[in-house]
């Protein structure tokens, strides 16, 4: 059977993903430490900034959704969620939503020929990043949130470095081969180990401070973000096959765009706020 691995990166390339590691993990680290507006305002520009990069993907396809509409909607349902419960988040979503079908309809009148089809792209960046993404801010304000994001968006990373040098090592089977020939069946489930020691490490840190959190809830997280991360991975691939690009940016040296790094962050900020929430509080 043809054997299908995870493409090796180049030195150059490696070096370079080295480097805008070591600059951007420390400022991360200090923004969920500080937690707060820091944090949401952090969290804000970098949904806005993936969400200009998804705004210049779907233009790559010949459509003209709203610049405007999807960074201005991403930035503000992110500060919003912040700041009020949810029926004030409920008020600013329609509201977005009003004024995208609003907007659809002048640029028809000026003679844009596909405004339905924006406003569907408006909407979906709208939810992608906006809503799902902005997830991310209710789980550092969780009680005890500074442990929760430690447990969980970090599982994500370590899951996809596990992923990437079992694949290399072991990949045969392809996971989704018009989405992403190079990703494996034994890649996707090598990652799960990571996760789980991961987040099974951390609860057990947390366990001294904070009784409630358990190793054994670290481990139901880093199982269920193991599973799901990936897929958050797989659907950010969907959209640049669609419309014919490598990378949604090349802000980030070695990595390419935000959005290609935060793709199974989002995935795992709302996975992992509703499992705490409903399940493990």
């Amino acid at each position: 059977m043809e054997r299908y691995l995870t493409r090796s990166l180049e030195p150059k390339m490696l070096i370079e993903r080295i480097l805008v590691g070591i600059v951007i993990l420390p400022i991360a680290a200090f923004g969920i430490y500080l937690g707060g507006w820091v944090y949401a305002i952090g969290i804000a520009l970098v949904l806005g900034i993936a969400g200009w990069e998804y705004w210049r993907m779907v233009r790559n396809g010949g459509f003209s959704p709203s610049l405007i509409l999807i960074v201005g909607g991403i930035v503000s349902l992110s500060l919003v969620r912040h700041i009020f419960p949810p029926p004030g988040f409920d008020f600013t979503l329609n509201f977005l939503i009003l004024a995208m079908m609003t907007a659809s309809v002048y640029h028809y009148e000026i003679g844009q020929t596909h405004p339905a089809s924006n406003f569907a792209l408006n909407l979906a960046g709208l939810i992608y990043l906006g809503w799902i993404g902005s997830y991310l801010i209710p789980l550092r304000n969780l009680p005890n949130g500074l442990w929760w994001v430690a447990i969980t968006l970090p599982a994500a990373w370590v899951a996809d470095i596990g992923s990437y040098f079992i694949g290399s090592l072991l990949g045969r089977h392809r996971l989704a081969p018009r989405v992403s020939p190079r990703k494996s069946w034994e890649g996707y489930f090598g990652g799960l180990p990571f996760a789980i020691a991961w987040s099974i490490s951390l609860a057990w840190l947390a366990h001294s401070q904070v009784p409630l959190i358990t190793p054994s809830k670290g481990a139901i997280l880093g199982l269920m973000i193991g599973l799901t991360a990936p897929l958050g991975d797989l659907f950010e691939s969907l959209l640049k096959r669609q419309f014919e690009i490598k990378d949604s940016s090349r802000i980030l040296l070695g990595h390419g765009g935000v959005l290609d790094r935060i793709d199974s962050t989002v995935w795992t900020g709302v996975v992992s706020y509703f499992l705490i929430t409903l399940f493990l509080l």
